[in-house]
């Protein structure tokens, strides 16, 4: 422990090899659904707009789309209103969960002004863009058509 750090246990390791097996594969599918979502997010009338570098629209595409294969999992999106519209939603998702992991099979979704961002200033947040009408969405394995239906219904919620 002095020498080298803390390690895995030889159980964990071996959870982690096998995860690392199926990783392209995983990968590959949360990019493609967090896509398919990202454009038919755009086409809500309760969204303001949707942050994901597979946009062509976003500040960083032509850079991710050099450097990367796929544009990944993670989106996020205003939506109109502020901060009680943005929880409207994320109480009214029935499929995603609401956690600030990211990676997961799991598809998730959380409001990061008052999560993962939370302890910044309001100046702080305001700088990186963070707003209180934010959410974001680590997308999992779960079919596109589900999610697509899970925040047809959370935006329809939207006061």
């Amino acid at each position: 422990l002095r020498t080298c750090g803390p390690t895995m246990s030889a159980f964990n390791a071996w959870v982690f090899l096998k995860g690392l097996e199926t990783l392209r594969l995983r990968m590959e599918a949360h990019s493609r659904s967090a896509q398919d979502l990202a454009l038919w997010l755009q086409q809500q009338p309760q969204v303001e707009q949707v942050f994901y570098a597979g946009l062509p629209d976003h500040p960083g595409h032509e850079l991710a789309r050099r450097q990367q294969r796929a544009f990944g999992g993670v989106l996020s999106f205003t939506v109109r209103g502020g901060r009680q519209q943005a929880w409207d939603v994320i109480d009214a998702v029935r499929i995603m969960s609401l956690t600030a992991n990211l990676g997961d099979a799991k598809t998730t979704i959380v409001h990061p002004a008052t999560t993962t961002h939370g302890r910044l200033t309001p100046q702080d947040r305001a700088q990186a863009g963070i707003t209180d009408n934010l959410i974001r969405v680590a997308v999992g394995l779960e079919h596109v058509d589900d999610l697509r239906a899970d925040l047809a219904r959370a935006l329809a919620a939207v006061r």
